[in-house]
C-alpha cells in the first residue's frame, strides 16, 4: 500500500524541488529593506511567541483537565479564531482595536494606538498563532495519565509541583510541537498582519511587496531566509518527538 502515498508526497514536494531549481544561486542578494523585515519578524516574533507560551499554557492545561460544562465554551472560543480566515481576522482586529473600534477608541483617549506599529504587529502574530498553540498543547497535556498526577498529590505534591515535575516532562514532546507550530504561524502570518499591522513590515509582507514591485525573481533570497528562520525549529521538534517515541 506504500505506493498509494506517492501522489500526495510528490505533490507536496514539487514546490520545494522547483524552488531549488529556479533559485539564482549565482546571484543571491537581498532587496532594499529586506534586512529590516528580517529583524522585525525575528524580534517581534520572539516576543509574540513568549506571550503565546505564557498565556496559552494555562489555557491549554485547563482545557485538557477541566470536566466542567464551561470548558466547551472555552474550546469554542479557541476554535473560532483558529477557523476564521486570516483576512477576516485582520478586519475584526481593526474593528476592535482600530482608532474607531470599541477598545481602540479608549486607547486613543489614553494617547495610545494599536494599528500599524510594533504592538499591533505582535498582537496580529498572537492572534494568528495562539489558537494553534492551545490546541496542540491541550493534546499534549491530555496524554499525561490522571493516575500519575493523583499519585503525585498523594505523596504530598502541590498542584504546581506536580505540574512542574510530572506534567511538563511527560508532555514535553507535544509542547515542543506546539511551540514550533506557534513560531511558524507567528512569523509566517500574512493576512492578519497585512490588514492590521502593515507597518512595520515583516518578512511575509515584504515578500508580497517585492513580488508586486519587481516580480518573482526578486523574492527568492528572502523566501529562503523565511524558510531558514521558520523550518529548523519544527523539524528539530519532529525529530525529538520521534526519538522520544522510539525510546
Amino acid at each position: 500500500m506504500g505506493w498509494l502515498s506517492l501522489p500526495a508526497i510528490l505533490l507536496l514536494s514539487i514546490p520545494f524541488l522547483t524552488l531549488v531549481s529556479v533559485t539564482p544561486w549565482h546571484h543571491l542578494q537581498l532587496a532594499w529593506g529586506d534586512n529590516g523585515s528580517i529583524l522585525t519578524s525575528m524580534t517581534l516574533g520572539l516576543l509574540a511567541l513568549g506571550i503565546i507560551i505564557v498565556i496559552g499554557t494555562p489555557a491549554a492545561w485547563w482545557l485538557s483537565r477541566s470536566r466542567e460544562r464551561k470548558r466547551l465554551l472555552g474550546e469554542l472560543l479557541v476554535m473560532i479564531p483558529l477557523l476564521t480566515p486570516p483576512l477576516a481576522m485582520g478586519i475584526l482586529l481593526v474593528s476592535a482595536f482600530g482608532p474607531y473600534g470599541v477598545i481602540g477608541h479608549w486607547l486613543t483617549v489614553l494617547g495610545m494606538t494599536l494599528v500599524n506599529n510594533p504592538a499591533a504587529f505582535v498582537l496580529a502574530q498572537v492572534y494568528g498563532a495562539l489558537p494553534y498553540f492551545i490546541v496542540v498543547a491541550r493534546s499534549a497535556f491530555a496524554t499525561v495519565p490522571d493516575t500519575i498526577l493523583e499519585a503525585g498529590h498523594t505523596l504530598g505534591g502541590s498542584d504546581w509541583a506536580c505540574f512542574r515535575r510530572l506534567t511538563l516532562p511527560l508532555a514535553l514532546p507535544g509542547l515542543a510541537s506546539a511551540v514550533s507550530l506557534a513560531w511558524v504561524r507567528a512569523v509566517g502570518e500574512f493576512g492578519i498582519v497585512m490588514i492590521f499591522a502593515y507597518f512595520p513590515q515583516g518578512i511575509p509582507v515584504k515578500l508580497y511587496i517585492n513580488l508586486q514591485n519587481d516580480g518573482v525573481d526578486a523574492v527568492y533570497t528572502l523566501l529562503w531566509v523565511l524558510l531558514i528562520v521558520t523550518l529548523p525549529l519544527p523539524i528539530a521538534c519532529y525529530i525529538l518527538s520521534k526519538k522520544t517515541a522510539n525510546e
